[in-house]
């Protein structure tokens, strides 16, 4: 359908595309901290599941103060697969949200997790629990969100869809509620265009059908 159309439809309903502010700043580089290569330069593509992980988090302002929301992405289909909210952003809340994702996919061999150069992802705690793990740390640059634009994408998603689209924001616990329908409806239901306009765990679904399938076949 010509973008024209689709323009046109959407004006006759009184539909209106949801647009993506700015993001505050999050990261705060430790530079005391050994840091691990790119691994990743930009390319955030995967064959299959459970081979890049990105992370990132964002912070919500809410009537009893700012609360920060950490996401796991696994990018072969953008898939939410680990998340945690924190009224600090301190290192073990995106340790949460990693061990949820652990905990959850069971990963083997071969994975990458990005992220940027903030402590919390430098932090002892958490480089020590990619190693046991088995997942290979890869971080960006420092002030440069294309190094992990990927986990940027998502946040920006998450502001617009949910936190600009509902707020004001009363509580901490009003923000986790809401984060835990978006995650469901994200990889559930939510339509992405970069992976053929289907949901994340449908794309999944998709390419362990078609695994198995070559798999019988030979």
């Amino acid at each position: 359908m010509a973008r024209c159309t689709v323009a046109r439809l959407m004006k006759d309903l009184g539909l209106e595309g949801i647009i993506r502010g700015k993001n505050h700043r999050t990261t705060i580089p430790d530079k005391s901290q050994p840091c691990p290569l790119d691994k990743v330069n930009r390319q955030f593509k995967a064959p299959a599941p459970n081979m890049l992980w990105v992370s990132d988090f964002t912070y919500v302002a809410t009537w009893q103060g700012f609360v920060h929301v950490a996401f796991v992405i696994d990018a072969f289909a953008r898939r939410i697969v680990g998340w945690r909210v924190s009224r600090t952003a301190h290192a073990g809340f995106v340790l949460d949200a990693l061990e949820q994702a652990v905990h959850q996919r069971q990963p083997g061999s071969g994975l990458v997790h990005h992220s940027d150069r903030g402590s919390q992802y430098l932090s002892i705690r958490y480089t020590e629990r990619l190693a046991e793990a088995g997942i290979e740390p890869s971080v960006g640059s420092v002030g440069d969100s294309y190094d992990n634009a990927l986990a940027e994408t998502i946040n920006g998603l998450f502001k617009a869809e949910v936190i600009h689209r509902r707020g004001p924001w009363r509580s901490f616990d009003a923000v986790e509620f809401a984060t835990l329908e978006w995650v469901d409806w994200f990889n559930n239901r939510r339509l992405l265009e970069p992976i053929g306009n289907i949901p994340p765990a449908e794309a999944e679904a998709n390419f362990y059908a078609a695994l198995e399938r070559s798999e019988m076949a030979a």
